[in-house]
């Protein structure tokens, strides 16, 4: 029950921090304000600009590509469901140690058998090559949206402070 509530409480705080940056997809896929940087210092100051700008979509493109990775490797998740399931069921269902024949059975030999198959099962399901495509897909697309949208307007006030 507590794990809901932690993963409810997460949700609520993503949504309120990333989510509530969300720029519309007329502004994000804007074609108008497409165009090559002039040089490298340009290049880095849209980057810098659009990806504070943009933090919300952008944060949304990791997690839609991260939800991919996972559907497209259904080993991993099955990989990953079998280590925090059986963690949870040996947690929940063997707290003491059980009698089974002439051997007794504990909750640390439930723990080494699980994770003697799990940490190959998971080894081989891959998760480094998932979580470096991920890292590189999501710098790739956003690097070049980054790059290559013009900052509008309100960019040029963003520097200025009031004075009082």
């Amino acid at each position: 029950m507590d794990a809901i509530l932690r993963v409810t409480d997460t949700l609520k705080s993503f949504r309120e921090t990333r989510l509530s940056a969300l720029r519309p997809p007329t502004e994000f896929f804007d074609f108008h304000r497409i165009s090559r940087p002039a040089d490298l210092n340009q290049a880095v100051s849209r980057i810098s600009y659009n990806t504070r700008y943009f933090s919300g979509n952008y944060s949304l493109i990791i997690a839609v590509l991260a939800v991919y990775a996972l559907l497209t490797s259904p080993l991993l998740i099955f990989a990953v469901l079998f280590l925090f399931g059986g963690f949870a069921a040996i947690n929940k269902f063997a707290p003491d140690p059980l009698q089974v024949g002439d051997h007794v059975v504990t909750q640390k030999s439930l723990y080494t058998g699980l994770f003697v198959i799990g940490i190959p099962l998971l080894w081989i399901a891959s998760p480094f090559m998932t979580f470096f495509w991920l890292v590189g897909a999501s710098s790739v697309l956003i690097l070049s949206h980054a790059c290559i949208i013009e900052p509008g307007v309100e960019s040029e006030y963003a520097n200025i402070q009031e004075a009082v």
